[in-house]
């Protein structure tokens, strides 16, 4: 799904060549289908099983938005001269990021491109997004976000995050408390990158309203493999997911899968 912030965050859904808003439709009866057919979302072709999130096996196994250095960017090796799209690399790794605290299920520290905020933080569901650190690269982002990964999750409850908004923070208070336990790492960082390749930001804290009229209060999860129509009443949207009365169902999770939508 694509959103925006505009007040309430705003949903659509791609399907085929045409773009559905969300929005209108909480309250009302839909049905999702799925044909049964899969189109890798960087190839076309047809395929039998979704890989990294909308791929063929091929291409899963040969592009870099693929590779494992992407869930965990502190294993870039694109110095080593080992990166399978170099270019690729300089336009999307070797560029400004984020690094941030938000909240989610619960406080948790998170990295995103420059260009990806709020989209980011409203992608994962969260309530609220702070962003704390500016740096130069994918790789160093990675590195500082392992560092105060040992002190606060990185992690997302899902379940959790589905069943209600958790209360507010006051995210500023919490990177203060954080930031000074890594400080000597912090430096040694900077004297490895550079001058100037970590800037500390004095930002204001995003809010992120959904449009969620009801919350399950227990969470059924419906999934493309198991079961080809998904119907109900939705109730709301969260990150990526669709809330049915019936269940809810991550739309990321379903990228290239070919389906029908009637309401």
């Amino acid at each position: 799904m694509t959103a925006s912030l505009s007040g309430e965050v705003q949903y659509n859904l791609p399907v085929g060549e045409h773009s559905i808003p969300l929005n209108p439709l909480i309250g009302k009866e839909i049905t999702l289908t799925h044909t049964g057919n899969i189109f890798c979302c960087s190839c076309g072709k047809k395929t039998k099983k979704s890989y990294s999130q909308g791929h063929c096996f091929v291409c899963m196994k040969k592009l870099a938005s693929c590779d494992m250095c992407i869930m965990k960017p502190e294993t870039c090796h694109y110095a080593e001269g080992t990166c399978r799209e170099p270019q690729w690399g300089e336009q999307n790794c070797m560029v400004d990021h984020y690094i941030y605290l938000s909240n989610t299920s619960s406080i948790k520290v998170g990295i995103t491109r420059h260009t990806q905020v709020p989209t980011r933080w409203i992608d994962q569901g969260a309530t609220q997004g702070l962003p704390i650190f500016k740096v130069t690269n994918r790789y160093l982002s990675g590195l500082i976000e392992v560092e105060l990964a040992k002190l606060i999750s990185d992690k997302t409850n899902w379940r959790t995050l589905l069943k209600q908004n958790s209360a507010p923070q006051d995210l500023n208070t919490h990177a203060a408390e954080l930031i000074p336990q890594i400080e000597s790492h912090l430096d040694e960082l900077e004297l490895r990158f550079g001058e100037g390749s970590i800037e500390r930001l004095n930002a204001e804290i995003v809010e992120i309203n959904y449009p969620v009229t009801e919350f399950p209060t227990k969470i059924v999860s419906h999934n493309f493999d198991k079961e080809p129509v998904v119907n109900g009443t939705l109730k709301g949207i969260k990150g990526q997911y669709l809330i049915f009365d019936t269940g809810v169902i991550n739309i990321r999770k379903f990228s290239s899968y070919e389906v029908t939508v009637t309401h």
